[in-house]
């Protein structure tokens, strides 16, 4: 080993709308909320992933957060190159390192991504000290995370419901034979959530409030069995009326209402997917079934309001929220074998 592969070291990262996560020698060593806070008058960062959300919505004018992510891509390109690279500094903490370390970094990206923002994704990593820069579709990468054979001429389907796109896609052969990419995800849930707090108790809450109620009690259906049933939780908030904080409680009963549209969009988007798949594909997608992956897959009752829906079983992934990045790790580790599914 020299000493240029003693310093350098590969990374796969799953840059997310809502997390990002990376891993580095087989292990996931970030995983991080995607924001950054900035100061406004030096434009300097103060602040990156976890330590940046605890600031989100309670800044005062000196201090602004950014998510620079939107609908699964860079919309703010400054803050992204920034937030990758403040990323990578949490990896290196550690090591009192002469050299700064050059890195060979797989990136997962949406499918429906257009040439301009897979520019995006490559220059911002580059900025961010990158080498050699691999791109990867995220529905092969969750694929490839759940340990399917992508190389089999045997159909799988792919539900990634992330933060800012609900990716669907069927998979043989090492490629996408046809998807569906939609941009209802779990920020549209989040803000449905938001929307009716409003609407429904006259209260308003923040971005986080709504977040935190949606991972505490969020369901796709409005009876659930009871063994997977969440209690009522208590939601701090604004009153409209009074201006006062006040609390009231939630019911997972309330929240499946108040994001059921969306759920229904990403049920429209399956019924497409499975639409366009060739014929000999569908037999085997009855057979395999759908696997759901992402943060989205963690919704309470959704397997079972899909399966209802397309009558095919769903197989919701283990560990949903880092399906993604393991098989972007797994593709970083076996480059050359993926080197197909891989783009420059």
């Amino acid at each position: 080993m020299g000493l240029f592969d003693f310093f350098s070291s590969d990374l796969a990262i799953d840059l997310g709308t809502a997390n990002t996560l990376i891993i580095s020698k087989d292990k996931v060593v970030v995983d991080e909320p995607s924001i950054i806070a900035l100061d406004r008058v030096t434009g300097k960062v103060i602040a990156v992933g976890s330590e940046a959300m605890l600031m989100h919505e309670k800044t005062h004018e000196n201090i602004k957060t950014i998510r620079p992510l939107r609908d699964g891509v860079i919309a703010d390109f400054h803050a992204a190159e920034h937030m990758i690279r403040g990323m990578i500094k949490m990896i290196d903490r550690n090591k009192n390192r002469l050299i700064s370390p050059s890195h060979r970094m797989i990136i997962c990206i949406p499918s429906g991504i257009t040439e301009v923002e897979k520019r995006a994704v490559r220059d911002s990593a580059e900025h961010a000290g990158a080498k050699e820069v691999y791109m990867i579709p995220e529905p092969l990468a969750a694929a490839i995370g759940i340990g399917i054979d992508i190389e089999e001429p045997v159909g799988s389907m792919i539900v990634d419901i992330g933060g800012g796109t609900t990716e669907i896609a069927v998979i043989a052969l090492s490629g996408i034979v046809c998807d569906q990419s939609i941009r209802t995800a779990g920020d549209v849930f989040t803000k449905d959530i938001l929307d009716y707090m409003r609407r429904q108790h006259n209260l308003l809450i923040g971005e986080r409030s709504a977040e935190k109620i949606k991972i505490e009690v969020g369901a796709a259906m409005s009876e659930l069995d009871d063994e997977i049933a969440p209690s009522d939780f208590e939601v701090r908030g604004r009153d409209l009326m009074t201006g006062i904080p006040k609390i009231i409680k939630v019911s997972y009963t309330e929240i499946a209402f108040a994001i059921d549209k969306s759920i229904s969009k990403i049920e429209e988007a399956v019924l497409r997917a499975l639409e366009t798949a060739p014929p000999e594909l569908s037999a085997d997608i009855y057979d395999r079934g759908i696997h759901l992956t992402g943060g989205g897959a963690l919704l309470r009752g959704l397997d079972k309001r899909l399966s209802m829906k397309t009558k095919l079983p769903v197989h919701v992934a283990e560990d949903p929220l880092r399906a993604v990045v393991r098989g972007t790790g797994e593709a970083l580790k076996q480059i050359d074998y993926f080197k197909s599914v891989l783009m420059t």
